[in-house]
């Protein structure tokens, strides 16, 4: 019997018994303290699935962007000796390419937080 074969046969079976044994073995004690939702030590204030700023998901996307590419710069500073000054200059305009990125950003108003979903002016 191959690996592959033992894998595909194996792992499914593995799987279903200790679902099965957990289910059997595991305190299940529900309470009706245990079984509320729970928002930091406070009761909810309103419906989990009420809307929210996009906002918030917009900033963060952005900053996984911006700072993936502020990464980039690492290479360069470790090659700094060796590269020639058209290495160099490659640097500075994609430096330059990402300022104008950030302002352009900036001037679209993508990194202002509202509090009301309604009145975001944002148009990307």
């Amino acid at each position: 019997m191959s690996t592959l074969t033992f894998l595909v046969l194996f792992l499914p079976i593995l799987t279903l018994v200790l679902l099965v044994v957990n289910g059997l073995l595991a305190v299940n004690k529900p309470y009706s303290e245990k079984v509320s939702p729970y928002e930091c030590g406070f009761t909810p204030l309103g419906d989990a699935r009420q809307k929210f700023s996009i906002q918030f998901y917009l900033v963060a996307i952005l900053f996984i962007v911006f700072d993936l590419e502020v990464l980039f710069l690492f290479p360069f500073a470790v090659s700094l000796y060796e590269i020639s000054t058209m290495g160099f200059w490659v640097v500075i305009l994609f430096l330059v390419v990402l300022t104008i990125g950030f302002v352009y950003e900036f001037g679209k108003g993508a990194l202002k937080f509202t509090k009301d979903p309604s009145t975001s002016k944002i148009n990307l």
